[in-house]
């Protein structure tokens, strides 16, 4: 894939530099502001938690230590309110740059058709997706959310962070990239392809009451030591598993090597799951001169590069050649 073909004109270019000459006088504003904002703000708030705390103290029975029960409540509290004082502090510059990127986003995805682009909004497609593909969770997040058409079929691209809660204890389910995509063909059934762990057997006998998915296998030792297939139609899934599917995952390893992508078909749905750390699409800190080439053309090829995957996980169906 050649990036090149998927970067804007030359008109669509030097607007997008006056736009970020524009951005560039507001982003030094926005900077000087934070500047004297954050320490001030936050030194105002910590001298605020320390005489709270030196009251709580002369207030309380003489034998109660700092860490009792009250004090402690209040180190919390206070840390919390740090964090939200923080986050105001900020807030000129977060603003300007969420603006800018709202702004500019669409734009520069200009090779995607009726591209719509919005952020921290659940996709619609979400509720379609396989919970197999992820497992159980309970907290769901999610950062930019990008839709339209490429290469002649609809997707919905999305950032996610979904979570499971119990208790005090937390811990990630999924963090990355979630394409949804049209298929080129619908699979007569449900068919998924995630990390193969000791524990997917015990979990799809709780999904489904005690009757799991049928295992299938590719007959590639490598890819099925990394891979557990699982569907309810194993004889339509045999020929994608052991064809086009297992070339796409051997493809992807390559592409994605930090952690194995997931795949889930089901019926005119496709979904493709790359789990990765960093975000999309972000712009730099306004402490940061914004550079076309090095910040802006990165965000594009990556959107590319996604597309282009999700394009060909979408042909894996043998009677998706059309």
């Amino acid at each position: 894939m050649d990036t090149n073909d998927f970067m804007p004109g030359d008109d669509t270019i030097a607007a997008i530099r006056q736009d970020i000459e524009r951005y560039e006088q507001e982003r030094a504003s926005a900077h000087r502001q934070i500047m004297w904002r954050v320490p001030v703000f936050l030194l105002s708030t910590l001298a605020v938690v320390a005489l709270l705390a030196v009251w709580f103290n002369r207030l309380a029975d003489p034998n109660e230590q700092w860490a009792s029960t009250p004090h402690v409540f209040l180190y919390v509290v206070g840390a919390g309110f740090l964090f939200f004082i923080y986050s105001v502090a900020m807030r000129p510059a977060t603003r300007l740059q969420r603006s800018f990127r709202d702004h500019l986003l669409p734009i520069v995805f200009g090779f995607i058709k009726d591209v719509r682009y919005v952020n921290g909004q659940q996709p619609g497609s979400f509720d379609r997706l396989p919970a197999e593909a992820v497992g159980s969770f309970n907290r769901q997040r999610f950062d930019d959310v990008v839709s339209g058409s490429y290469a002649g079929f609809s997707f919905e691209l999305y950032e996610a962070n979904l979570r499971q809660k119990a208790g005090k204890t937390e811990s990630t389910v999924f963090k990355g990239i979630i394409v949804a995509f049209e298929a080129a063909a619908p699979f007569p059934g449900l068919l998924i392809a995630t990390r193969r762990s000791n524990m997917v057997a015990s979990f799809f006998r709780g999904i489904f009451g005690g009757k799991a998915l049928e295992e299938v296998t590719s007959g590639n030792g490598t890819l099925d030591e990394t891979y557990d297939f699982r569907t309810d139609n194993p004889t339509a899934a045999l020929p994608l598993v052991q064809g086009r599917l297992a070339q796409a995952l051997e493809w992807l390893g390559e592409a994605w090597p930090d952690e194995p992508a997931r795949v889930a078909l089901r019926g005119a749905d496709g979904f493709l799951l790359l789990p990765v750390s960093r975000d999309f699409f972000e712009l730099p800190g306004v402490s940061v001169p914004l550079d076309y080439k090095a910040h802006i053309e990165p965000i594009i090829a990556d959107m590319a590069s996604l597309l282009a995957t999700a394009a060909l996980v979408r042909k894996v169906n043998p009677g998706a050649d059309a």
